[in-house]
């Protein structure tokens, strides 16, 4: 399958190095997706232990073999993890998304490290780029707003997730 990605992915801006996840960071997963505002708001299992957590790279590097999405480890250097972004292809929208783990939220990562995949998306011609927020998600949404991401007319997308049921907005981006 063609892929829009080079053998590695390595992105930076707004003092943060967005890369691919590698097999040692692993262990660091679990302290970052692991609490109840990933559990609550991401489709990411909970508990997040280290069995998630190696599915989850194992999910990663399928994910970026089959060509239809790249999944970033947020860091400041390029070092430690702080959180992810994701960018999936879909049939007529490509979808990013962002989770930051709870040590590391304050410092507006989640907006920076998605102004960043947005601006990547952008130049490699993808659009419209689109984000999925549970309604709920006051705090996802206000990282969606300070990006540029308008709320769109279309329907709620009912779902039910680990048993819960949630209603999914569809956010744009405007620029």
């Amino acid at each position: 399958m063609t892929t829009l990605w080079p053998e590695e992915v390595r992105l930076t801006g707004e003092g943060l190095v967005l890369r691919e996840w590698v097999e040692d960071d692993v262990a660091f997963m679990p302290g970052l997706f692991d609490n109840p505002a990933v559990a609550r708001f991401t489709p990411l299992p909970s508990p997040f232990d280290e069995v998630a957590a190696k599915a989850h790279y194992a999910k990663s590097v399928a994910r970026r073999a089959e060509g239809n999405g790249v999944r970033l480890a947020i860091t400041a250097d390029g070092g430690e993890p702080l959180g992810e972004v994701v960018l999936f292809l879909k049939e007529d929208a490509a979808e990013l998304g962002y989770a930051v783990g709870p040590a590391h939220r304050g410092q507006d990562l989640a907006a920076r490290s998605l102004r960043v995949l947005t601006t990547h998306a952008l130049d490699l011609g993808l659009g419209p780029l689109q984000l999925k927020i549970d309604a709920e998600n006051a705090a996802s949404a206000a990282v969606a707003r300070r990006v540029g991401y308008a709320l769109t007319d279309a329907p709620p997308e009912p779902k039910v997730e680990k048993g819960l049921e949630i209603s999914l907005l569809t956010w744009e981006y405007a620029g």
